[in-house]
């Protein structure tokens, strides 16, 4: 059994369809943003929580990583990416003048995603965002005598009673969003419903701030060990400019030999290694998913 799930809510986001895509069960707590779930998780509120990591249009969500780098050691167990699709909803009561709204409420990474519709279309409609595509979508039920809208998916429309005027107006076709498991500790779940794509192995890397070179030395410490790099990004360790961690992803489980070697090699250049997890990760294929 994989125990009590969190994840950034309400219903009816883009995190409960990967949520609902991993695990059956009922036991499934939704959290208002990023921070609370992770929260959560550290004090024993959940036993693991599923939060946004990396968008292929956006690019990474800044808040979960410097979330874990900075304020909460947890570890990632899973990953799933999960296809976007973005629709315009309103009430029903507003369903014939839809064209006339005067804002849509939505979470940022949604709209700008959406930029060329609603610059197109609506371009003198207001905007306000929220913590969620699921929120958005729950104010716009909450308010049927507001001619108002939201940007959101399938699921939240059927959630929140709300009717989709407006099919697939994001930017680009080929869209998915990351999504990460996060646990107190390495823990090896028992995946419910879909079947592994492979395992990733996500290290943070620190540099020695006084030698020249090294984060070309760090990627020689790979690259001769054939281990293939799916991911590296730099983020600010928030103690000054040119101040970086590197966030980088394997595309390989942590095994006895390479990965360990690579480790002690960039240990010894002087750099400090974390590992933030070891994991399978999935795809999911249809662009609808069961919420049993």
């Amino acid at each position: 059994m994989t125990g009590r799930i969190g994840y950034l809510g309400p219903k009816g986001t883009f995190t409960k369809m990967a949520v609902d895509a991993l695990f059956n069960g009922e036991d499934k707590q939704s959290f208002k943003t990023i921070p609370e779930c992770m929260d959560a998780i550290v004090n024993n509120q959940i036993d693991i929580g599923v939060v946004p990591l990396e968008n292929a249009i956006e690019g990474s969500v800044n808040m979960t990583i410097d979330y874990l780098i900075h304020d909460q050691a947890l570890k990632i167990v899973g990953e799933v990416v999960v296809p976007i699709r973005q629709h315009l909803m309103v009430h029903p009561s507003n369903v014939e003048n839809w064209r006339e709204m005067i804002t849509i409420y939505s979470h940022p990474h949604a709209v700008a995603q959406c930029h060329h519709f609603l610059q197109k279309e609506l371009k003198e409609v207001g905007i306000e965002y929220t913590t969620s595509t699921g929120a958005g979508a729950e104010f716009v039920s909450q308010h049927p005598d507001r001619n108002i809208g939201s940007i959101g998916n399938e699921l939240a429309a059927k959630e929140y009673g709300l009717n989709i005027v407006k099919e697939d107006i994001h930017d680009f076709q080929n869209n998915h969003t990351r999504f990460v498991v996060l646990h107190r500790e390495n823990k090896e779940l028992q995946w419910e419903k879909l079947d592994e794509e492979g395992h990733k192995t996500s290290l943070i890397i620190t540099l020695p701030t006084d030698q020249a070179g090294t984060l070309h030395q760090v990627l020689s410490a790979f690259a001769w060990r054939k281990l293939n790099l799916s991911k590296i990004e730099s983020r600010p360790m928030k103690t000054g400019l040119g101040n970086y961690y590197f966030l980088i992803d394997i595309q390989q489980k942590l095994d006895d030999v390479l990965i360990p070697g690579a480790i002690a090699e960039l240990e010894t250049l002087g750099c400090s290694v974390e590992l933030l997890g070891s994991y399978p990760y999935f795809q999911v294929n249809g662009l609808s998913v069961s919420s049993k």
